[in-house]
């Protein structure tokens, strides 16, 4: 015959029972409520990050865009900036190289005034003048050399702005190419997207790297140099300006004094020849006025020898009549004569002889 087992341990009422059965469906219901509830801020919070992460993402394309603009603005700028700077660089470089010729050609004109005054040097006597020429001459050399200087200095001062100017073009050319770079920088940053196959997980990338700049550093830093190139052209400029009007001002300088002298050297030509033609013509004269004397002079001597036979009979006569014997050995009219005649003759050939040395 059966008999029933006894299970050993201790058995729960029928109120128990149902009191666990009902705390089960209690917890199961609680828990399924949660579950829920974190389901929905699941979805709610999925859907909430995805419209984030969408805006962050477009926000961060449209900060890189606005980036890029404002580079590629700036890049603009500071390439119309560098152009104009070139173009400054080249015009007063021509200037210069004028205002080079220009000093170079005052080689000549000085040459040729020192050699006007080196000549005239050689000239003699009385004709050894300090005139009009010798003034203007001297006074052309100090022009030249004022203007040698001048021009000099204008080249000098060319030759420090231009390296002024470089060195602006310089600053702005590293400029452009840190431009070009982070525009490049950015247009990658800008062409990513999530699906684009470069893209990865990067140690700390929101450090702030060492030499970051401010956005109005950044600003700041190509306005300055934007503004130094514009100023070193504004300079360039009015130095342009004023070698021009230097130029210009030698050149009439150079130009006045050249007919100053040119006109003191006619004027003093014209005063020699004219004196040269006076004194040929005194020369003409006195040498007509030479023949006629020697003719004078010929005439004297012949009048002077022609005395002599005359006065040689008079002493003759006198001296054969003193052989005159006793009383006749008077001094009659003829001896009063002939002794009057031997004075005139002898008071005509001394004043014959006297203007004969005198002619002579």
């Amino acid at each position: 015959m059966a008999t029933l087992s006894a299970k050993p341990g201790q058995r729960l009422s029928v109120s128990d029972w149902q009191s666990g059965s009902q705390l089960l469906s209690s917890t199961a219901e609680h828990l399924r409520l949660q579950s829920q509830q974190i389901r929905q801020e699941g979805r709610a919070l999925r859907n909430e990050t995805t419209v984030q992460t969408r805006w962050d993402e477009q926000d961060s394309q449209r900060r890189l865009t606005e980036r890029v603009q404002d580079v590629s603005r700036l890049k603009e700028a500071l390439e119309l900036c560098l152009q104009d700077a070139d173009t400054e660089i080249e015009a007063l470089s021509a200037v210069k190289g004028d205002t080079e010729s220009l000093l170079a050609a005052m080689t000549l004109p000085l040459d040729a005034a020192v050699e006007c005054l080196t000549l005239r040097e050689g000239r003699r006597g009385d004709d050894l003048v300090r005139d009009a020429v010798e003034v203007e001459l001297k006074k052309e050399v100090e022009v030249i050399g004022g203007v040698q200087r001048a021009l000099q200095q204008r080249v000098s001062q060319a030759f420090e702005q231009i390296c002024l100017l470089q060195e602006a073009r310089q600053q702005l050319v590293f400029d452009l190419q840190n431009k070009s770079e982070a525009l490049g920088v950015d247009q990658t940053c800008l062409s990513l997207t999530v699906t684009s196959p470069l893209i990865s997980l990067k140690p700390n990338p929101s450090r702030v790297p060492n030499g970051s700049t401010s956005p109005q550093q950044w600003e700041q830093f190509s306005q300055y140099n934007r503004s130094r190139a514009q100023e070193e052209m504004k300079t360039s400029l009015q130095l342009r300006e004023a070698m021009r009007v230097t130029i210009s001002q030698t050149q009439n300088e150079l130009e006045a004094q050249r007919v100053a002298t040119d006109f003191a050297l006619r004027k003093r030509s014209h005063e020699l020849e004219r004196a040269r033609e006076e004194l040929l013509w005194q020369q003409r004269l006195t040498q007509k006025e030479a023949q006629e004397l020697e003719q004078d002079i010929r005439g004297l001597e012949r009048d002077l020898k022609a005395k002599t036979a005359p006065l040689k009979l008079a002493h003759t006569r006198l001296e054969t009549r003193t052989t005159r014997p006793g009383v006749d050995l008077c001094r009659d009219q003829v001896q009063y004569g002939l002794v009057d005649e031997v004075t005139q003759l002898e008071a005509t050939i001394t004043a014959l002889k006297q203007k004969l040395a005198q002619s002579q």
